[in-house]
C-alpha cells in the first residue's frame, strides 16, 4: 500500500476509475449481446433498436476514453453489417 499521500489519493483516484470504467464497459457488452441476441432470433425490429442503443453505447465509451476509437468504429460496423445480412 502506498504511504505518501499524493499516493494515497492517487489510488483513490485509479480505484474510482477502474469502477467507473468497468461499469461503462459491463453495460456496453449487455447491450452488444441484446442486439445479437435479436439477430439470432431474425427480429429486424429488435435488431435495430438494440443496434442504436449499442452504438451509442459504444461510441460514448469511445468518447470518455473507456475503449479505443479505432475498436469502436469497427465493433460498430460489425454490428451494421450484421443487422444488413439479416434477410
Amino acid at each position: 500500500m502506498a504511504t505518501h499521500k499524493s499516493a494515497i489519493k492517487r489510488h483513490r483516484q485509479s480505484l474510482r476509475r477502474r469502477a467507473r470504467n468497468r461499469h461503462i464497459k459491463v453495460g456496453t457488452g449487455t447491450l452488444v449481446k441484446r442486439f445479437k441476441a435479436s439477430v439470432d432470433a431474425g427480429d429486424r425490429d429488435a435488431a435495430t433498436t438494440n443496434l442504436a442503443a449499442a452504438t451509442r453505447a459504444i461510441r460514448k465509451a469511445a468518447t470518455k476514453g473507456i475503449i479505443p476509437k479505432t475498436r469502436a468504429s469497427r465493433q460498430v460496423s460489425r454490428l451494421a453489417k450484421a443487422l444488413n445480412g439479416l434477410s
